[in-house]
């Protein structure tokens, strides 16, 4: 982890403990896609970004993806400790940390770049705050008061106050009426008083005048210009009195209307606010149906991602995950059956051992707890189980039937499945090396997607680890298991010899489990006795004499939740089509060579 300071505007807008962005890298488990599920990629958080590589090696080549952080949505998932979901507009990231200690770390990093990055934060506004204007201050304030002014106050409100204002419009005019009376009395007063002085002073008036009438040479011989006496009504021009009488009327008539105007309005206020409310109840459904539509949308985009595989919270029900998985496996045994028109089958010459080499115990680590795996199926998987009420019969297609106990444990089906069946033809050494021998076991496996041999105990035994193919919604599994082939000669002379193989989970530091797959854990065993009846004269034993008994025992741990109902289904429609695929494999491979008892 390293840490980078980085500075934008003055120094004093700039608080220095909010421009550390701490930069962090480290390996998390991103959701790819349906195939390949989980994969650890090398993820790297820095200057408000979060990307990711392949792996750290590869850095240098450039990052696979990466997302912006000022507007993500980091989301800690409800029930997976280890998980986050970061979202971007319409992109999701699924990530897995290591433990919940380092997915709280990712997220107080991300969330710190997110505090630290865009306009809405407090350091933010501190160092962008040099920027702002006293007009762009005043605009902000003025679009706010407008703003509540719109959302604040209805249109009774505003009537109110005009209310008012029409009455201090009212009270203003009344003033000013008064003003304009005093006025007028006194202007009356003074034409009166005036017309009188005028008629005193007119016979003087008349005799400083000079006879044309004209001018009026004063002391310091400047002229004068002399006016006819003004009659009474041209002192008074304006009629103040008038004026104030037509200024009352008209204000009045302003005010009639104001209020009129008011009335009207309180009367459609209710057939306005109808029609707003209408308006508003199509603008909710139409944003509802914009809601609906972007979260329909946004399912179909991340259909397919952690939320929607298998697990106790999937968003899948489980009639939906039924037809899910149906669908795949009815795809694969299409694509199987095209494959196998179309296979030529190269002969395989696996050298057999004698059956002597398969009857002793080895010596290898894992001797003894193949010994004391063998003992156990030949003591209860061998048994009668017509008396035993716990166990159901679910498939009988002539030689062949399929038993079954539902087991459940914490929420997950553990059910042991129990077939019998008899194939002509066959011995039980054949059928259980082709059953063991993994250089075949492509041939006749179909739902294996590859397999390597970890190790190879001894002649008998071998440690194979296999992953099988995904069948959505379900997450792929992988197995890790110890395969060893024995021989049991029978006690009593007249009971024929046992093959069997069991299959049993083990663990091994070369094959140590991944996030990319579940790890299941199984316990199979193939029991095979040859049954052979009497030729007929002096003729030699042929494959019509020979019959194969097997009895087939699968105990299997999913390792992860899924529906019971539908493991149930695909387990009843996957066994016999598994035991009829191989065993007519084994006929096929046998036909017209010699026995192998």
């Amino acid at each position: 982890m390293s840490e980078k300071s980085s500075s934008s505007g003055s120094d004093e807008d700039v608080d220095p403990e909010s421009v550390q962005h701490v930069e962090l890298g480290g390996v998390l488990s991103k959701w790819t896609n349906y195939i390949h599920g989980w994969q650890d990629r090398w993820v790297v958080l820095k200057n408000n970004t979060l990307s990711y590589y392949k792996s750290e090696d590869e850095r240098e080549y450039g990052c696979r993806g990466s997302l912006c952080l000022s507007k993500a949505v980091i989301t800690p998932h409800e029930f997976d400790e280890c998980r986050i979901d970061i979202s971007v507009n319409d992109s999701v990231w699924y990530l897995r940390a290591e433990d919940p200690e380092h997915r709280l770390q990712w997220i107080e990093s991300i969330e710190l770049h997110k505090a630290e990055s865009g306009y809405g934060s407090e350091t933010s506004l501190r160092r962008h705050g040099s920027m702002l204007s006293l007009t762009s201050a005043a605009s902000a304030l003025s679009a706010t008061s407008t703003s509540s002014f719109k959302k604040g106050h209805r249109l009774r409100e505003k009537l109110a106050e005009m209310e008012t204002f029409r009455d201090i419009l009212c009270r203003q005019v009344d003033t000013l009426q008064k003003y304009f009376d005093s006025c007028a009395d006194v202007v009356s007063k003074d034409e009166f008083q005036r017309d009188t002085e005028i008629e005193e002073d007119e016979d003087d008036f008349h005799n400083t005048t000079r006879p044309d009438g004209e001018y009026n040479h004063n002391n310091n011989g400047s002229k004068e210009k002399l006016f006819s006496p003004a009659s009474s009504k041209g002192m008074n021009g304006i009629d103040f009195k008038g004026e104030a009488i037509t200024f009352k009327a008209t204000t009045a008539g302003i005010l009639s209307t104001l209020s009129h105007c008011i009335e009207l309005m309180v009367k459609r206020e209710d057939s306005w606010q109808k029609r707003l409310d209408k308006e508003l109840e199509k603008r909710r459904r139409v944003e509802d149906a914009y809601k609906s539509a972007m979260n329909e949308l946004k399912k179909k985009s991340h259909y397919g991602g952690p939320d929607y595989e298998e697990g106790p919270n999937s968003l899948i029900n489980e009639d939906e995950f039924f037809d899910a998985v149906e669908a795949a496996l009815d795809r694969q045994d299409k694509i199987e059956e095209q494959c196998q028109s179309e296979k030529v089958r190269i002969p395989r010459l696996t050298p057999v051992p004698p059956g002597d080499a398969y009857s002793t115990i080895g010596t290898h680590r894992y001797a003894t707890k193949v010994e004391e795996m063998v003992q156990n199926h030949m003591t209860y998987s061998l048994q009668d189980m017509g008396g035993d009420a716990n166990w159901q019969l679910v498939i009988e297609e002539g030689e062949m039937k399929v038993y079954r106990r539902e087991v459940e444990e914490n929420g997950i089906v553990l059910d042991p499945l129990k077939a019998t069946h008899s194939v002509k033809g066959v011995t039980g050494h054949e059928v259980c090396h082709y059953f063991w021998d993994t250089a075949v076991r492509l041939d006749w496996e179909t739902t294996i997607e590859n397999f390597n041999v970890v190790e190879t105990l001894s002649d008998n035994a071998v440690i194979v680890y296999q992953t099988h193919k995904r069948v959505w919604p379900a997450s792929q599994r992988d197995v890790l298991y110890l395969s060893a082939i024995r021989k049991l000669f029978a006690t009593n002379e007249n009971d024929p010899d046992t093959w069997l193989v069991c299959n049993f989970s083990v663990d091994h530091d070369n094959a140590a489990p991944t996030n990319r797959c579940v790890r299941a854990k199984i316990n199979v065993a193939m029991i095979c006795q040859t049954l052979v009846s009497p030729p007929e004269g002096d003729k030699e034993i042929s494959r019509d004499n020979i019959l194969c008994k097997i009895t087939y025992v699968a105990n299997v741990n999913p390792g992860g939740w899924a529906p019971a109902s539908v493991l149930r289904a695909v387990a009843k429609r996957e066994y016999p089509k598994f035991l009829k695929r191989f065993t007519s494999y084994v006929q096929e491979k046998t036909a017209g060579k010699p026995i192998l008892f």
